[in-house]
């Protein structure tokens, strides 16, 4: 099961005709994709990650999109990389879609690379 690429547009598209469904789903692969390149397969699932943002009523997404961004920064060979801090802010101003796009954006480039550390 590889890690394919998703249109950035098609998701927003898909997120706001589905009233924000298809974006908890996104938020899912998202995660199990950032963790498979990043190396962290022992990280908290994508399942895991949707029931304790819903269940803290978005704490835990904001600290979720922090380590996105560290990952991201991995991914992209980025070792002082500031993504977990601008995911954050995002995150924090209600712009947590904006997030997920530059985190899809980050793995599409990945995936065109070909830079894939499956493990």
């Amino acid at each position: 099961m590889g890690i394919t690429r998703r249109s950035i547009g098609l998701a927003i598209v898909l997120s706001i005709i589905t009233c924000g469904i298809y974006a908890l789903y996104w938020i899912v692969k998202i995660n199990d994709d950032v963790n498979a390149l990043s190396g962290e397969t022992q990280a908290t699932s994508g399942g895991m990650v949707l029931l304790l943002s819903i269940v803290t009523c978005g704490i835990y997404e904001l600290y979720w999109l922090y380590k996105m961004g560290e990952r991201c920064d991995r991914i992209k060979g980025n070792a002082s990389g500031s993504n977990n801090v601008v995911y954050l802010i995002l995150g924090i101003f209600g712009l947590s879609i904006v997030s997920l796009c530059l985190i899809q954006d980050t793995l599409n480039k990945a995936v065109s690379r070909g830079t894939l550390i499956l493990v």
